[in-house]
């Protein structure tokens, strides 16, 4: 006689259908959806937040909002994009829904604490976007350095300390439990090397999550006593240390851009080949360059303190340990560019994405080169250049990469194909829109705009401007995207269960895949990559759980 599980006698009693999305569920496709329609929600939020600070800056006065306002929507729109969308997309996500067909498991090793790292979000961010209007947001930007977190209006602070707490903790939660999935539950026969690169992505950054947030964590509480029982951590008129607290934000928030950026590394690294139809190059110096970012992003914090009073030999170890983090970020470009060159590349939506994604991460890593040296970068510290490089990063890279995912899966998730002409429009604008607004804030830094301000010198208006309307593209470019989702859901074409030909775990199922991923055993893929290889030497039956293919790579 059979036995039900536990969890299967659970799962029988949760709601099914669209309900499932509302609920505290335990499969880890409903959970990536979750996060990745929520972190949605707080991406159009914190767009809205960045057409308030455009608005304002489109003129050099402060005509539009009030200063300390624009103070608070610049704090918001910083924590939003971080901690609300970037970091749970990429992450939670793609990372929950993908992970585990990856590694051939039914569901992540840890259910219930998946479940619960997604249902700390929502209320973070409610918490979080409820403070403007109830006690006033925070107004000392996302990094909220002492003394001025210390000095502005308390309430509107230790509700943004609260909030990124509850965030991290669900950073940590979601961390702890892809480390077990890809090391503990991987099929018996499945190594290490023969995973998909985005494991290797996520196993890096989980990495990263669990080394250095709880030292946010650690420094925000000690903030928080600062602020609320007036101890002196890092309050100077009490001999508190404020570089102390730089030190220890930045130990976290260096390698928080890799946090955000790897698993976007790992996403195209899955695009590109499906889409060129040519083996990933470079496998194994992909995977090493994955581990050397992951060692160096957590040595190279004090870049950002080069006006701290930094003595010359810290100045020293930090520039040339960030200028070898140039090292293996360049092992991948040249990897993908491999990839591509000679392939059968098909231009649609997730590859124009994909390869903006190349060009804009390229230029930002070239501006964070030359951030990295002590000269140049006392001279932009806290300018415009700064802030252009940073969204070339994060939003250049990452977020284009978000979109890339969204179009290369919309098919797993939904079973329809969204439109690609609205895909290709949604691109234009995106593309357009983005460089018009951030590349001018590079020269509008290296003339001597302050960031964090809304007035400035009149001289900067035109180029102002010029990038708010980028961002007013930027916001349209949003529009085509949401209709797209939204109609291709119900009336777009029917996919099939691999339209892309692809040959990773997550394609060899039915689109949208069953509750247990597979009906029968999951398939042993041992090389996700194969593409070129002659189709009778590839067994795609995915009901057998065979070798799918074993032999050397391409």
């Amino acid at each position: 006689m059979t036995v039900a599980s536990p969890e299967s006698f659970q799962g029988s009693l949760q709601p099914q259908g669209w309900l499932r999305y509302f609920s505290f569920s335990l499969d880890h496709k409903v959970i990536g959806l979750q996060y990745l329609v929520t972190g949605f929600i707080f991406y159009l939020i914190g767009g809205a937040l960045a057409g308030v600070i455009r608005t304002e800056l489109a003129s050099p006065i402060s005509d539009f909002i009030s200063r300390d306002t624009y103070n608070e929507v610049l704090t918001l729109h910083g924590t939003v994009m971080i901690f609300l969308w970037i970091v749970p997309v990429v992450n939670g996500g793609f990372g929950n829904y993908l992970i585990p067909f990856y590694v051939g498991a039914r569901d992540m090793a840890f259910p219930r604490l998946n479940a619960v790292a997604f249902w700390m979000i929502p209320p973070a961010g409610i918490l979080l976007i409820s403070s403007y209007f109830i006690s006033g947001a925070a107004q000392s930007g996302w990094t909220a350095y002492p003394p001025l977190s210390i000095t502005t209006p308390a309430a509107g602070q230790v509700v943004w300390i609260l909030s990124v707490l509850l965030l991290g903790g669900s950073s940590i939660f979601g961390a702890i439990n892809f480390i077990a999935t890809v090391l503990k539950l991987r099929q018996p026969g499945l190594k290490l090397m023969q995973l998909p690169m985005y494991c290797w992505a996520m196993l890096g950054t989980s990495i990263l999550v669990v080394l250095s947030t709880p030292v946010l964590a650690g420094t925000l509480i000690l903030l928080s006593f600062d602020i609320v029982a007036h101890t002196g951590f890092f309050n100077p008129a009490l001999g508190g240390n404020v570089v102390v607290y730089q030190h220890l934000f930045w130990f976290y928030s260096h390698p928080a851009v890799y946090i955000m950026v790897l698993p976007a590394f790992g996403l195209v690294s899955e695009i590109l080949p499906i889409h060129a139809r040519k083996p990933l190059f470079g496998y194994t110096t992909m995977v090493y360059s994955i581990l050397g970012i992951v060692f160096l992003g957590l040595i190279v914090w004090a870049h950002h303190m080069f006006t701290s009073g930094t003595p010359p030999w810290m100045r020293l170890f930090f520039t040339i340990a960030t200028s070898f983090i140039a090292v293996p970020t360049g092992i991948k470009f040249f990897n993908w560019l491999a990839t591509l060159w000679g392939g059968k590349i098909a231009l649609n939506s997730a590859m124009l994405f994909s390869c903006a994604f190349i060009f804009h991460f390229v230029f930002g890593g070239i501006t964070g080169v030359a951030l990295a040296q002590v000269p140049f970068d006392i001279h932009v510290h806290d300018t415009y250049f700064v802030v252009g490089h940073f969204h070339y990063i994060v939003y250049g890279g990452t977020v284009f990469v978000i979109f890339a995912a969204i179009y290369h899966w919309y098919p797993k998730f939904t079973g329809r194909m969204l439109n690609e002409d609205l895909g290709r429009l949604h691109f234009l604008l995106t593309f357009v829109g983005f460089n018009l607004c951030f590349l001018p804030q590079h020269w509008l830094g290296l003339n001597g705009m302050p960031r964090r301000v809304a007035e400035y010198d009149p001289a900067f208006t035109t180029l102002n401007q010029a990038s708010s309307v980028g961002a007013l593209l930027m916001a349209v470019s949003t529009l085509p995207l949401l209709y797209n989702v939204i109609w291709s859901a119900f009336r777009g074409p029917v996919a099939g269960d691999n339209p892309w030909r692809a040959l990773t775990p997550e394609w060899l199922t039915s689109s949208p895949p069953p509750v247990e991923n597979w009906v029968g055993a999951a398939p042993l893929v041992h090389e996700p990559y194969a593409y070129g290889i002659p189709a009778d030497k590839i067994d795609l039956d995915v009901t057998s759980g065979k070798d799918l293919w074993s032999g050397g790579r391409g």
